[in-house]
């Protein structure tokens, strides 16, 4: 069994299962949600590329890179996707990334709760040394999320990679590690309960 394993994670607010080739319909419905492969800045893909995108995550988790998840809301609707991704199970670390969501839950309780339960999981379950997340430089949105998630800057990889338009994406790379999960966690906690 690869590292880390298939995990259902639950909550009020969302509930993250495996992804599967099935989920691919109601994917295309939530991403038509803001219509977010617009956004040149982010990799979102469009409706026609979902079974495309499925297969590309569920191919990489065969290899052992990726664990790939479909976010459901609190109605058990599909509301996105997100990763355990770029795994290291020597050092036992993770990025929490190629995460996308339905305009209709974003800047919802259901984000911060998916990250804790995601961040609980890592550090508590796998045992983690780190987790990390990486956005755009120009992705504003996603850089504030994840500073109020309480990451910290690493530092910025610059003409790291490519924006889907095909121009050069500097990437901020910011991290949690692993004691100062603790604290962390508590914020979050305290959020969710607002």
């Amino acid at each position: 069994m690869g590292w880390p394993a298939d995990v259902i994670l639950s909550g009020k607010h969302a509930r993250l299962v495996p992804l599967e080739p099935s989920h691919a319909d109601a994917m295309r419905d939530a991403a038509r949600d803001g219509e977010l492969w617009k956004l040149w800045y982010t990799n979102v893909p469009s409706p026609e590329r979902m079974p495309a995108e499925i297969a590309r995550r569920l191919d990489l988790k065969t290899k052992g890179s990726m664990l790939p998840f479909a976010v459901l809301d609190a109605t058990g609707a599909c509301a996105g996707m997100t990763s355990y991704m770029n795994v290291d199970a020597v050092s036992r670390r993770v990025e929490i990334g190629s995460t996308w969501y339905a305009k209709r839950v974003q800047r919802t309780a259901l984000n911060t709760e998916c990250k804790l339960m995601m961040l609980a999981h890592a550090f508590e379950a796998l045992d983690c040394i780190a987790v990390e997340f990486r956005t755009s430089f120009l992705n504003h949105q996603s850089r504030r999320a994840i500073e109020r998630l309480g990451a910290k800057l690493d530092g910025v990889i610059r003409s790291h990679q490519r924006h889907s338009d095909g121009s050069l994406r500097d990437t901020c790379v910011y991290s949690i590690i692993a004691c100062e999960w603790p604290a962390v966690r508590a914020h979050l906690t305290f959020q969710l309960s607002r």
